[in-house]
């Protein structure tokens, strides 16, 4: 038993004990909500940069199961639980956390008050910290951390297919995309195209598809100038559908802003209200930026808010044959009571229909 040191950019001090690897390392502290899906929210490049803090208290107990992983590796700077499961049971069982972290070179904290810690960010907003073998008096770097080239440091480095070739040809364009957006797409009869983020709209249109996917990912919406410039020319040329940073991005291409919230939504139990029909459903989210709905007026639909909070999460644009969301309707662990939207998205494909 190692024990080591979280120390936030406020000062504050937590000792815990290691498990996963060893090593120092700093990020932009993060805490999420669900009380399950601990191996979706490791396995999400939407985390990349960030200490994660899971509220749950055990977390561990079925194990790793690798079908269940949204990527080919764990996106998170480190891992922090209140208490960590040595003794998993689950009959879909492959190993232990423990073993998964050490073996992808990720750092897990256990013995920290998560309650607390979650309670301080909640008040302060979104921090950083590192997480250090010896206590850390000297708080420069981090408090000079960011997260950058996040998009760019996550992405796919070479087009793959997914699903049948006589599918509809749909393009996902991987901003740091999990997979279970494509498994939702190919079980509705697409054939999936991802391509890189630094393509170019010609490249897109180039492979000929009859619709577009903007996917999840990490980081500030506003750094990615050349694919919100990229966005812009495929604005109406194909149906499209964004979810999370896709999302932001479309709304930044169509002239809107966004903003860094207080401590964002993550979690598997975020409510969002459909403003045409009043229901609301209960939603998958990792974000923590926002689009300003105000900055999009004449531009679209607002179609959805948080019913907690307010905040936009979800904008229709009917003349471009286009809509978005903040959430995760392929939410996988999560509730998934907007799936629907995908069987929006292939029937907007299926129609053809073509603005531009």
């Amino acid at each position: 038993m190692k024990r080591a040191y979280l120390t936030l950019q406020n000062g504050k001090q937590f000792v815990g004990t290691r498990f996963g690897a060893d090593g120092d390392v700093t990020g932009e502290l993060v805490f999420t909500t669900g009380m399950t899906g601990y191996i979706e929210t490791l396995t999400d490049p939407s985390y990349y940069g960030q200490l994660v803090t899971q509220t749950f208290p055990l977390i561990g107990n079925y194990g790793m199961i690798s079908p269940d992983c949204e990527s080919k590796k764990p996106w998170v700077s480190a891992y922090i639980v209140r208490e960590k499961c040595e003794a998993p049971s689950n009959f879909r069982c492959e190993g232990q956390l423990d073993d998964y972290l050490k073996a992808n070179n990720v750092i897990g904290l256990y013995g920290i008050d998560t309650r607390e810690l979650t309670k301080i960010v909640r008040e302060a907003g979104v921090m950083n910290a590192a997480i250090t073998s010896k206590p850390l008096k000297d708080l420069s770097e981090v408090k000079s951390y960011s997260v950058t080239n996040a998009v760019k440091s996550v992405t796919c480095n070479e087009v793959t297919y997914e699903g049948d070739p006589s599918g509809l040809p749909v393009v996902v364009w991987d901003f740091g995309a999990k997979d279970n957006i494509s498994r939702e797409l190919v079980k509705r009869g697409c054939y999936c195209i991802k391509v890189p983020s630094y393509y170019t709209a010609e490249q897109i249109l180039a492979l000929n598809p009859k619709g577009l996917m903007l996917t999840n990912g990490p980081g500030d919406p506003a750094e990615n100038v050349e694919i919100i410039e990229n966005v812009k020319k495929l604005a109406g040329k194909l149906p499209i559908f964004g979810i999370c940073l896709g999302h932001q991005l479309f709304a930044l291409a169509m002239g809107g802003k966004t903003r860094k919230m207080k401590y964002g939504h993550r979690g598997a139990n975020q409510p969002v209200k459909n403003l045409k029909t009043g229901r609301v459903y209960i939603s998958s989210q990792n974000h923590g930026y926002a689009v300003v709905s105000e900055s999009l007026e004449g531009k679209g639909e607002l179609s959805y808010v948080n019913a907690n909070d307010g905040t936009c999460e979800g904008f229709d644009y009917p003349e471009l044959n286009a809509y978005t969301v903040q959430f995760h309707p392929e939410a996988c662990g999560g509730p998934q009571d907007a799936a629907f939207l995908f069987d929006r998205f292939i029937s907007n494909v299926k129609e053809g229909k073509f603005n531009a």
